[in-house]
């Protein structure tokens, strides 16, 4: 059996997969392990350099350094010194081929793929050697675990940064628009297409009418509080699709409600189809926003 199953390097900032080595084994504990990894590279920031995620036969070990984390997944059987050297021949081994800044500048996942190579050389001599070819290199390392050992953590230890990953902490007021909703539908686009249109027609018409008010007389002043109240309202509902928003139900209904009053507010200088047509476009857009839900977001990018 191998001492060393898998390999993983990701940025340390948003857990941005940089590489890992192909993947050869499917055990189920195997499996579970690199979902874990998943979770470890999202709560990298407020992890320490160095620690390790024990399981049942598989251990997780990782190492921090310069913005990249190195990340693998061993036998239990295998020394965490070993482990270690692993992790700094692999760190050695990156930041000679990659710099900081091709790092920094790197926007989609697994960018330095190439590195699989590397990193399937560096497995297989420690699998059939079972460690590093220099004692002293070990020595070094064993001393240096004695001082300074590696945190050990649990998944307890991470189910906060877990859950704010997969989307499922609750979120304030004021994080709500960065949340991910589900891809707007063609209704959505249509009721997108005919609130644009209702806003357009209020606004026209709003300052239209405001014109003749401030020159002639007063009389129709809230006939153009109406039309002005209606466009911002067909604007908030588009908003509202478009964006997450806390209370979204509260503040669609209070959006249709005041544009039902102002349409029925302005039943004369519009006909009844005008009307019904305003009130069934905001009827729709209340709808749909209602509708659309969070997407639920796994990790951005597989191990």
């Amino acid at each position: 059996m191998s001492l060393i199953l898998f390999a993983f390097v990701v940025r340390v900032r948003d857990g941005l997969p940089l590489s890992a080595s192909t993947d050869f084994q499917h055990g189920r504990e195997l499996q579970e392990r690199k979902q874990q990894l998943k979770v470890i590279s999202k709560a990298l920031p407020s992890l320490p350099d160095r620690g390790m995620v024990r399981g049942h036969e598989l251990h997780i070990y990782f190492l921090s350094s310069e913005g990249v984390s190195y990340m693998t997944v061993c036998s239990r059987s295998l020394p965490a010194a070993v482990a270690f050297c692993f992790l700094e021949d692999l760190r050695w081994e990156f930041t000679v081929c990659f710099d900081g800044s091709a790092v920094a500048l790197a926007t989609r996942p697994y960018p330095f793929l190439e590195f699989d190579s590397v990193i399937q050389k560096l497995k297989q001599h420690y699998n059939q050697s079972g460690g590093p070819s220099l004692a002293v290199t070990l020595t070094e390392v064993q001393e240096e675990l004695k001082i300074s050992p590696p945190q050990v953590l649990t998944m307890d230890d991470l189910e906060l940064p877990n859950a704010a990953a997969n989307g499922h902490v609750e979120q304030t007021p004021g994080s709500g628009p960065n949340q991910r909703l589900e891809p707007v539908s063609a209704p959505g686009i249509l009721s997108l297409v005919l609130n644009i249109m209702c806003a357009a027609l209020n606004l026209i018409r709003g300052v239209h009418l405001m014109e003749y008010t401030f020159q002639d007389d007063y009389d129709g002043l809230w006939n153009v509080v109406a039309f002005l109240v209606a466009f911002v309202c067909c604007v908030c509902q588009c908003h509202l699709y478009l964006f997450h928003s806390s209370l979204k139900r509260l503040k669609s209904f209070a959006l249709l409600t005041l544009i039902v009053a102002c349409n029925l507010f302005l039943f004369g200088p519009r006909n009844a189809w005008q009307v019904l047509f305003h009130v069934g476009v905001a009827s729709l857009s209340t709808l749909l926003i209602l509708h659309r839900r969070l997407l639920d977001r796994s990790a951005d990018c597989g191990v």
